[in-house]
C-alpha cells in the first residue's frame, strides 16, 4: 500500500517530503488567510477592530488545545499501532477520538455562553473593544464542536499516512474563509463578527471533508459506534500525550493573554502592532512547524517498526529546520521594515511593529528545534517528557514578562518572547539528552547542541 511504502521503504528525504510538504503547504495557506483577516479588517481603518481580533487569539488557542487533546494523542497512538499492525485497535481509537471531540465541543458551548462576559473582560478588552471581542468569542464557542473536530480529525487522518488528505482539508478551510471574509465584512458589513462566522463555516467545511474521507475512503479509520469503547488502555494512551499537548496550547493561550494585558498598558497601538507582527511571523514559523508536525507519523511508525529509520528521519528533519530558519531570517531582516505597512497606514503602528517583528523573529531559530523535540516526544509516547515541555513552554514566559517589563518596560516585554523561547529550547535539549538511550537516538546526530 502507498501509505506503508512511505512509512517503511521510501528514501528518507522522499518520505519526509511526503508527510511534511502537505502539512507545510496547508499551514502556509492557513497563515495567508489569517493575514488576510487582519488585512480586510485593516481596510476599515479601525485599530480597535484589529485589537479585538488580536485579543481573541487565546480563545482559539483553547479550542485548538481541546482538538489536540484528542487529535495529537490519538494520532500518534494510531501511527504506533500501524507500525505494530494492530489494525483493529486503530478503529477503536479513531471512533473514540470522533465522539470525544464532539463531547468536548458541547462542554465548550455551555461554558462559553454562560461565561461570555467574564471571558471577554479577562481577555483584557478595553471598553471600546469589548463588544467586538465578545461577539467574536461567542461565535467561536457556539461552533466549538466543529473547530475541535477540525483539529482532531486532521491529526487522525494524517496519522494513517494520508498526508494529502490532511492538506486538502486545510485548503478547503482556507478557501472557504477567503471567499467569505470579504463578503461578510464589505457586503454584509458584519465587521469582526463576520470574520468569526467565516472562520466557523471554514472549519465546518474541513470537518465534512475529513468525515467523507474516513467514512468512504479510509482503510483503517472509522466513526462507527460499533468500535466506540471507553477502554482504560485506549484513553490512557490518547491522554498521556494529548493532555501535555493540550496543556501546552492552553498555557500558550494563557501566556498570550498575560502578554496582551502587559502590552495593553502601552495602548491599543502596542497590542495591534504586536498582533500584526505575529501574523506576519506565523508564516515562517508555521511552515517549520508543519515540517516538524508532518514528520511525527513517520517517527511514530518507525519507533515501533524500525528505529534506525526513525533516527535517519529525525536527523534529516533537523538539518532541514536549520536551513529553513536561516533562509527566512535573511528574507525577514531584509524586508521587515516594509511588511507592517502592508496592513496599516498608521505611522505609529508601522514604527512599533517594525521594531517588534525584528526582535521576536529571533525566536524562530530556537522554536524550530523545539517543535522537533516536542514532535519526537509525541511520536514516541513520552508522556512525562511531553508534560515537562508543555509546562515549560506554557509557564516560563509569565515570570519572564514580569521581570523584563519591570527592567525595560515595553522593550522588556518584547524581548521576553525570545528569552522564554530560548529557555524552553535548552530544557527540551536536556530532556532529550536524558532520554537518548531509551529512544535510541544519538543526540549528536540531531545537531541540536
Amino acid at each position: 500500500m502507498e501509505n506503508t511504502y512511505y512509512f517503511e521503504k521510501a528514501p528518507i528525504a522522499k518520505a519526509v517530503a511526503h508527510f511534511s510538504l502537505p502539512m507545510m503547504l496547508g499551514m502556509s495557506i492557513s497563515v495567508i488567510y489569517t493575514l488576510l483577516n487582519a488585512y480586510f479588517i485593516g481596510l476599515l481603518h479601525d485599530s480597535v477592530m484589529i485589537t479585538a481580533i488580536t485579543l481573541t487569539l487565546p480563545v482559539f488557542a483553547v479550542l485548538m488545545a481541546l482538538g489536540n487533546l484528542i487529535g495529537v494523542g490519538g494520532g500518534t497512538f494510531i501511527s504506533r499501532l500501524l507500525g505494530e499492525k494492530k489494525l483493529e485497535q486503530i478503529k477503536e481509537v479513531s471512533s473514540f477520538a470522533f465522539y470525544a471531540s464532539i463531547g468536548l465541543g458541547i462542554i465548550a458551548i455551555i461554558v462559553g455562553i454562560v461565561a461570555a462576559n467574564g471571558i471577554t473582560a479577562g481577555l483584557g478588552a478595553s471598553a471600546a473593544a469589548f463588544a467586538y471581542t465578545k461577539q467574536y468569542i461567542l461565535v467561536m464557542f457556539i461552533g466549538a464542536p466543529f473547530i475541535i473536530l477540525n483539529f482532531s480529525l486532521e491529526q487522525i487522518v494524517r496519522a494513517e499516512g494520508s498526508a494529502m488528505v490532511s492538506m486538502v482539508g486545510m485548503f478547503i478551510s482556507v478557501g472557504i474563509n477567503l471567499i467569505l471574509d470579504p463578503i461578510f465584512i464589505f457586503v454584509f458589513h458584519w465587521g469582526v463578527p463576520g470574520v468569526a462566522v467565516a472562520t466557523l463555516i471554514a472549519n465546518i467545511g474541513a470537518v465534512l471533508y475529513y468525515s467523507w474521507h474516513i467514512i468512504c475512503k479510509s482503510e483503517y479509520l472509522t466513526f462507527s459506534m460499533k468500535y466506540f469503547k471507553i477502554e482504560k488502555s485506549v484513553v490512557f494512551e490518547v491522554l498521556k500525550i494529548g493532555i501535555p499537548i493540550a496543556m501546552m496550547s492552553a498555557l500558550m493561550g494563557l501566556t498570550a493573554l498575560v502578554f496582551n494585558n502587559f502590552a495593553a498598558g502601552y495602548g491599543d497601538a502596542a497590542v495591534a502592532s504586536y498582533g500584526i507582527s505575529q501574523r506576519i511571523l506565523q508564516f515562517p514559523e508555521l511552515i517549520i512547524m508543519g515540517l516538524c508536525e508532518g514528520v511525527v507519523p513517520l517517527i511514530a511508525y518507525n519507533f515501533t517498526a524500525n528505529k534506525k529509520r526513525m533516527k535517519s528521519a529525525i536527523t534529516f528533519t533537523s538539518i532541514t529546520v536549520a536551513i529553513m530558519a536561516s533562509i527566512f531570517a535573511l528574507i525577514v531582516f531584509l524586508t521587515g521594515n516594509h511588511l507592517i505597512g502592508i496592513f496599516t497606514t498608521d505611522a505609529q503602528l508601522i514604527e512599533v511593529g517594525s521594531y517588534v517583528i525584528k526582535v521576536i523573529f529571533l525566536s524562530l531559530f530556537v522554536t524550530g528545534f523545539t517543535f522537533l523535540i516536542i514532535g519526537i516526544f509525541q511520536a514516541t509516547g513520552q508522556g512525562k517528557a511531553a508534560m515537562i515541555m508543555s509546562l515549560t513552554q506554557g509557564l516560563v514566559m509569565i515570570p519572564i514578562l514580569f521581570i523584563m517589563s519591570s527592567i525595560a518596560g515595553f522593550h522588556g516585554i518584547i524581548w521576553s518572547i525570545f528569552i522564554g523561547d530560548f529557555i524552553t529550547f535548552l530544557i527540551g535539549v536536556s530532556v532529550l539528552y536524558i532520554l537518548r538511550e531509551k529512544l535510541i537516538v544519538n543526540i549528536e546526530e540531531l545537531e541540536l547542541m
